[in-house]
C-alpha cells in the first residue's frame, strides 16, 4: 500500500510523516511525500529531529505533486490546513483521501529547547497516527470504511 503525505511546502510535516511512516512500516507499506508549492529544501530542524529519533533521512527531499503522476498512491493524507483546502490533483486517481491536520512546528518561536520540543511533539502525534493506521484490518474494510477510519485517526 502506497501512502502519499501532502502538505504545502513539503519541507516539514509531510517529510516527518514520510520518514516516520517508512521507519515503522510493516512489509507492503510505503510512504512518499509531496507539496502543492514545494519549498525546494527540507528544513534542517526536520532532518535533525528525525536523526535524533534514529530515523533515516537519506533520500528525503522537497518535491511537488507532479513527481507521482505516473505512480498514484492508494491513500493521500494531507497534513496541513492549507493542503486540506486544496483540491487533490486528478492524477491521484481513486486514492482514498483523508486529512490529518498538524500544527506547523516551524511556525513556533522561542529558544532551541522550545523549538525542539515543538518538533518532537509533532513527531509523537505522527507516530500515534501511523501506528493506528498499521493496526487497521484493511482486508476486512471497504474503501468507505478505510476513509472513515483514516478520518478518525486524524483526530488522535
Amino acid at each position: 500500500m502506497k501512502v502519499l503525505f501532502i502538505c504545502t511546502a513539503n519541507s516539514c510535516r509531510s517529510i516527518l510523516s514520510e520518514a516516520l511512516f517508512n521507519h515503522l512500516a510493516p512489509q507492503g507499506f510505503h510512504a512518499v511525500s509531496s507539496g502543492s508549492v514545494p519549498k525546494g529544501q527540507v528544513l534542517p530542524r526536520t532532518l535533525s529531529t528525525l536523526q535524533t529519533a534514529g530515523i533515516r533521512t537519506e533520500g528525503l527531499y522537497s518535491k511537488g505533486n507532479d513527481a507521482f503522476e505516473g505512480s498514484p498512491p492508494d491513500i493521500v493524507i494531507s497534513v496541513c490546513d492549507k493542503a486540506a483546502a486544496e483540491a487533490c490533483p486528478v492524477y491521484f486517481g481513486p486514492a482514498i483521501k483523508a486529512h490529518w491536520g498538524l500544527e506547523d512546528p516551524s511556525d513556533k518561536s522561542g529558544d532551541e529547547a522550545h523549538m525542539d520540543a515543538a518538533f518532537q511533539a509533532t513527531l509523537k502525534i505522527i507516530e500515534a497516527r501511523c501506528r493506528a493506521l498499521f493496526a487497521l484490518p484493511f482486508s476486512r474494510l471497504d474503501a468507505a470504511q478505510v476513509k472513515a477510519e483514516l478520518d478518525r485517526i486524524g483526530l488522535l
